[in-house]
């Protein structure tokens, strides 16, 4: 299954509410991820740009992007991104296809 790195940062009345009850949210993130086939690695909290890096396998595109849809529209993230992260493996045979692509740039 694909991997993707997802980070998010909480809405104010999110991290009101995680200040108010702390909680790791594993359990519900793992959940989430399993509800439309995927499965959760990893997930931190961190500080900066971001407050929750996760680590995830998923289906397909679709199935990062339902979840995306389903936290996204709850209201308790103010950003949500993506990364869909290649293998080393996966990485070679894309540079090896790349020596076959053909480009023009802008004149």
């Amino acid at each position: 299954m694909p991997h993707y790195l997802i980070q998010v940062s909480y809405a104010a009345q999110a991290t009101k509410a995680l200040m108010e009850n702390p909680q790791t949210r594993r359990e519900v993130v793992a959940k989430t991820c399993e509800s439309v086939g995927g499965r959760m690695h990893s997930l931190f909290f961190c500080f900066g740009e971001y407050d929750v890096a996760l680590l995830a396998e998923f289906p397909n595109n679709e199935a990062a992007a339902a979840v995306a849809l389903a936290t996204s529209s709850s209201g308790a993230l103010s950003k949500y991104r993506t990364t869909p992260l290649l293998t080393p493996e996966e990485a070679m045979s894309a540079m090896t296809l790349a020596q076959k692509a053909s480009y023009t740039p802008p004149a």
